[in-house]
């Protein structure tokens, strides 16, 4: 029998689409990952399904649209917060679970951020351990945080560093923890041996507060931004040369991404698109993505056709010979004919562009066409393909192509619902939740911390 592929998937957290130079960029050092874009495919028109963390993250996980699996937003919030009630519920089905049930090891190391209650942890979603943060770095105590009678919705108790579903460290040091993952995901691909496995490592690079190895800053061009994408560079480097000593790197499947678009400042790019993270223009979802299968995927592909992270469940799921679970309804299609094939597909593919509960754009082809923009309508449409940077508005020249694409996402919206249309989805399902959720830490003044308040201000 030929052996099943083992997975390694990265999500970084906030890097843009003009942030790597095998994209474009002149600022950052990534020889790691040029390298890797030139050995297998690299993705142009690659979406992740939110411009937000939490739901970005959710439905990368499940192939869900985030309304389906109700992460559209948290008591007004784009993104989950320390003792939150909600997480992805326990009757979702992951890529983990998926690829576990069918004989595979499973580890996710790094940001979770899909709920921080017991329910929702990792360990129970599919995968048998996890060492990272349960949300974004900078829900730790920080300089110049709220007074604690001013924060009852944003809670920022010590930040828990945790194993599997305990804390294990409070308030650790950030700039150690690039490298206190890598060398947990080596022990990990080391122990597996010769049992498939799938690696789920999601860097806190390159999301606010930054901070990184000295070393690192010292010869990046880019200040201290350059020197975390050079952090999840070098990261890469260590994982694919740890691929080739155990001998599996051309039975491993390496697909690196982004959660969402870059903030677009402090060193951030997402040339040539518009936008920035949070928002539905390009720079807020189309994201870098590369994928390497070695003797499957041809080296120095470069695929246009659309493609999102929706698709990763049962494209893997596919290369993996593992039969997708049956249960709830996904979103996403399988790639794989796209990807191993040496043609882009010629199928017209559809995306919605969702911003919490609203469906603001809309994709079919190479067409955009634009609906609303934080609650106010705003009637655009673009050629995606020629016009990346979304510059030039097409809606009076081309009525036909705006009624085709509004008939199409009317469908989308009675699936999935439109909040700003008072449309509720006959197809969602709810998000998980907790009847009396607790915070994983609470500050202790006696605590021998590592900093008992970062020291950084900064929030992303």
């Amino acid at each position: 029998m030929t052996r099943r592929p083992n997975v390694l998937l990265i999500n970084c957290d906030d890097v843009g689409y003009g942030d790597l130079g095998c994209y474009g960029s002149i600022r950052n050092k990534t020889p790691a990952l040029d390298r890797l874009a030139d050995q297998g495919a690299r993705l142009t028109s690659f979406y992740q399904a939110s411009p937000w963390c939490s739901p970005s993250r959710a439905a990368l996980l499940t192939g869900c649209y985030p309304p389906r699996i109700g992460f559209t937003e948290f008591d007004g919030m784009p993104v989950l917060f320390p003792g939150d009630r909600w997480g992805l519920a326990p009757s979702e089905v992951t890529i983990a679970r998926a690829l576990s049930q069918g004989g595979y090891r499973t580890q996710a190391v790094g940001k979770w951020h899909c709920g921080d209650q017991p329910a929702f942890l990792p360990t129970n979603h599919g995968f048998d351990h996890f060492l990272g943060l349960p949300y974004s770095n900078d829900m730790g105590r920080q300089a110049g945080q709220v007074a604690a009678e001013d924060r009852d919705r944003i809670r920022t108790p010590p930040l828990p560093l945790l194993l599997d579903d305990q804390v294990l460290e409070q308030q650790p040091d950030q700039a150690s923890l690039t490298a206190r993952y890598i060398s947990e995901a080596v022990r990990f691909i080391r122990d597996c041996g010769t049992q498939p496995f799938f690696l789920y490592l999601a860097h806190i690079y390159v999301h606010l507060p930054i901070y990184v190895q000295e070393r690192f800053l010292a010869q990046s061009d880019n200040g201290v931004y350059g020197a975390a994408v050079e952090s999840i560079d070098w990261a890469t480097a260590v994982l694919l040369a740890e691929l080739d000593r155990q001998g599996i790197a051309d039975d491993t499947i390496v697909i690196f991404t982004s959660d969402n678009g870059s903030l677009g400042a402090n060193g951030g790019s997402n040339a040539p698109l518009r936008g920035k993270k949070g928002t539905t223009w390009e720079g807020g979802m189309r994201v870098p993505c590369l994928i390497r299968w070695p003797g499957r995927i041809a080296p120095g592909r470069t695929v246009d056709a659309l493609a999102t992270s929706l698709d990763l469940f049962p494209t893997l799921c596919g290369w993996c010979n593992i039969a997708q679970p049956a249960g709830p309804e996904i979103d996403g299609s399988c790639i794989g004919s796209l990807l191993l094939d040496v043609t882009n597909d010629p199928a017209e593919r559809v995306f919605c562009y969702y911003n919490k509960a609203d469906l603001e754009a809309f994709r079919c082809g190479d067409w955009k066409l634009h609906f609303s923009k934080s609650g106010t309508e705003q009637a655009l449409l673009f050629h995606i393909r020629d016009d990346p940077a979304e510059s030039r508005d097409e809606y009076a020249r081309r009525p036909d192509i705006a009624r085709l694409l509004e008939a199409r996402a009317q469908l989308a919206r009675l699936r999935l619902g439109d909040r700003r249309l008072g449309i509720i989805g006959r197809d969602v399902r709810d998000v998980g939740t907790v009847a009396s959720p607790v915070p994983l830490t609470e500050f202790d003044p006696e605590h021998p911390y590592y900093m008992a308040e970062y020291d950084l201000a900064d929030r992303g």
